[in-house]
């Protein structure tokens, strides 16, 4: 049958093959193979290393059909090979594919019996170029080779994509083989009509073609949704995204949470909706996670919670630490749900599937979410992020999804206090939060808002320098340390560094947590009322993470009994005031000391003779404590 146009406008022809075209786009697509056939045969590094011949045969003969190649290996042997690549990839690429089919077929020889046909290899192209934001993404880049950096927000399950027909007319019975179908979300448009005419017979119906399934071929592909990485979304616009397609070796190599470095075709699809990008390759950033030797990970990071007064500056704290971390995302209590901070299953607009959608502490994986207005949070929104903060993970069983996802990373929260701002005559009622949700926090520091005048003056004057260099100068004040250095060794030291206890450190722990243990139960004893916070293993972890972070900073392998002491000395400041409203600290028995113990006998004796919130002198308490050791002796 001679190739054509039916009525419809469908093009049509017994062969479908990429050959059919002009004789002089014939020539010069075989001549582009030969010149590909020849970079993978020859491109060296040093004298004896062919760098792609031997890594394709590597690959094959360990059944991995798909070869990664450097674009700028390619612009190196031959630039206008390179820039063919870059500026027009959907005809290059399956040319380069088919070069590397040819030359496995060569390098391979001779094949084990059964094994003669050569299976199909898939190229990933890689740069070392700087990548592009998904807001340049211009129409000039269109049909061109982009890299881009984000975060995968959402994956769909693997589905099969043919990528050649067979079609049967159900009046004649004629068959067309071997029709390709575009790579990418675009699919294949049936002929309306069939163009066999036979005497005798009558004229096969519209719309009469069927697809024969067992003599279609077909290859895996997955969809993702790329979403920009929040450090790049300028402030009051909402994060712009991109669909993904992939397919073959490309699949169910990310999941949401994922950051990753994609290169791919820019492209829009033929339905109406977003534009998308047809993947080439992609690599992920991975941080350092110590796993144990029976599989299980254990929490590195470290809760922080800060609980006091309005206005003492803990939400710029918080914005400043998601400025300086690696990875950092800001949300407010108020304005975020569980599935917002966790993961979402949602129904795909296109598949009419469900697909997954990682919140907050997903795309936080690897750094740190922020977490301001804490406790203006509903309680069954905080109790979705138990096992994010310990086991930092995030589990899914939803619609017939059942997956856990990664969120490696700490919590840093503000809240104010019950009361508003904080009261020490209030003693644990001040903290409004289940014990379930304070243990998890390593941290919980107390901010109060103290008069003092000097400090009152420092801050004063640093707010009026602050509005009156912004009137002057529009240049960004950088600190003591720039914020672009803090920020690489801050990602130096976690992804580089790992530092364990050393053994008289892990000894001198060992037998402080058993004295916290025995303290802290002799004073719910004496007192009748349990802490807010119990001392428990996860306590003591608390600490253990605390010491290696002091190593951590200097890039220490291993934490010492002075890293140890300075953890111990954060977790009395913090924590532990906080449990016993500031004021018990001797009663938690973390120290010894004679005069601690002598401190805290006395307030509870004070506490014990007068009227919360009433008015005493001192004076009179001193009479008060005299007459009580004259009786006494």
């Amino acid at each position: 049958m001679e190739p054509g146009f039916d009525d419809a406008g469908i093009f049509y022809s017994d062969n479908f093959g990429p050959d059919d075209q002009s004789d002089d786009t014939h020539i010069d697509r075989q001549q582009i193979k030969r010149r590909l056939k020849e970079f993978i045969r020859v491109f060296h590094e040093g004298n004896f290393s062919y760098r792609y011949r031997d890594q394709l045969k590597r690959h094959y003969n360990l059944k991995q059909f798909w070869l990664e190649v450097d674009l700028d290996d390619v612009n190196s042997f031959d630039e206008s090979l390179g820039e063919k690549l870059l500026k027009q990839p959907s005809e290059h690429l399956p040319l380069f594919e088919d070069a590397a089919k040819e030359v496995v077929d060569e390098i391979t020889r001779p094949r084990p019996e059964g094994e003669e046909e050569v299976e199909d290899i898939q190229v990933m192209l890689t740069s070392a170029s700087n990548a592009c934001s998904i807001r340049e993404l211009k129409s000039d880049q269109m049909s061109r080779l982009v890299k881009i950096p984000g975060i995968v927000i959402a994956a769909s399950a693997i589905r099969s994509k043919a990528i050649r027909l067979a079609l049967q007319c159900r009046g004649c019975a004629n068959v067309i083989n071997n029709i390709q179908v575009k790579p990418g979300l675009e699919g294949y448009a049936m002929p309306r009509k069939c163009n066999v005419e036979q005497a005798g017979r009558p004229k096969c119906p519209v719309d009469p073609y069927f697809i024969i399934p067992d003599k279609c071929r077909c290859v895996d592909f997955q969809t993702l949704k790329l979403q920009e990485a929040p450090e790049d979304v300028p402030n009051g616009e909402l994060p712009r995204h991109l669909q993904l397609y992939c397919d073959r070796y490309l699949c169910d190599r990310v999941v949401p949470g994922n950051r990753v470095t994609i290169m791919g075709v820019y492209s829009i699809k033929r339905s109406v909706g977003p534009s998308k990008v047809k993947s080439v390759t992609s690599s992920v950033d991975k941080n350092f996670f110590p796993v144990l030797p029976d599989g299980l990970t254990r929490r590195g990071d470290i809760n922080v919670l800060m609980l006091g007064d309005p206005g003492t500056a803990k939400s710029q704290l918080l914005k400043f630490v998601e400025r300086c971390s690696p990875i950092g995302v800001y949300t407010s209590g108020k304005g975020s749900s569980a599935a917002g901070l966790t993961a979402s299953v949602m129904r795909d607009p296109h598949s009419r599937g469900f697909v997954m959608e990682g919140g907050a502490m997903v795309l936080a994986d690897g750094g740190v979410v922020c977490i301001d207005e804490f406790d203006k949070m509903r309680e069954d929104d905080r109790v979705a992020i138990h096992e994010a903060m310990e086991q930092q993970t995030i589990s899914i069983a939803k619609a017939g999804i059942t997956t856990t996802l990664n969120s490696r990373c700490s919590v840093l929260a503000a809240a104010n206090s019950v009361f508003g701002r904080w009261d020490d005559t209030k003693g644990g009622e001040n903290i409004d939060f289940m014990p379930t949700i304070l243990s998890r926090f390593d941290m919980i520091f107390i901010v109060k808002d103290e008069h003092d005048e000097q400090r009152d003056m420092t801050l004063a004057k640093h707010v009026m320098n602050v509005h009156l260099n912004a009137l002057q100068s529009t240049e960004a004040m950088e600190g003591e340390i720039p914020l672009n250095t803090l920020k690489k060794y801050i990602a130096y030291a976690r992804s580089k560094c790992g530092p364990r206890l050393s053994p008289e450190a892990a000894e001198k722990l060992k037998n402080r947590y058993v004295l916290m243990r025995n303290n802290a139960s002799d004073y719910e004893r004496e007192t009748g009322k349990k802490v807010s916070i119990p001392i428990t293993v996860r306590q003591l972890e608390a600490i253990i993470r605390m010491s290696e972070s002091q190593a951590k900073m200097r890039l220490a392998p291993f934490a010492s009994e002075a890293d140890v002491d300075e953890a111990l000395r954060l977790f009395q400041v913090s924590t532990l005031d906080a449990a016993t409203s500031g004021n018990l600290a001797g009663a938690e028995g973390f120290t010894t000391d004679e005069d601690q113990e002598l401190l805290s006998r006395i307030e509870k004796q004070i506490k014990r003779r007068f009227v919360i919130g009433s008015q005493v002198s001192e004076h009179a308490i001193i009479q008060d404590f005299m007459r009580q050791v004259s009786s006494m002796n």
